[in-house]
């Protein structure tokens, strides 16, 4: 069987639905936050960067106990 490609980036609709919210949510929120990359007028966000924003973001949030 075929190997599935592996993807180290992906497009902002594809990164807002990684993250489980909306594009707009996506581009008021959290781009302006995230290296990317740009390729003429495509534009792609790094699973990594993803990942580090995510970890960032819950570090945000107080913890109890």
């Amino acid at each position: 069987s075929p190997k599935p490609s592996l993807r180290l980036a992906v497009s902002p609709d594809e990164a807002a639905a990684a993250l489980g919210v909306s594009r707009d949510y996506f581009d008021e929120h959290v781009i302006s936050e995230l290296r990317i990359v740009r390729r003429g007028r495509r534009i792609l966000v790094a699973l990594s960067e993803l990942e580090r924003w995510r970890d960032r973001s819950a570090a945000r949030v107080g913890r109890t106990g």
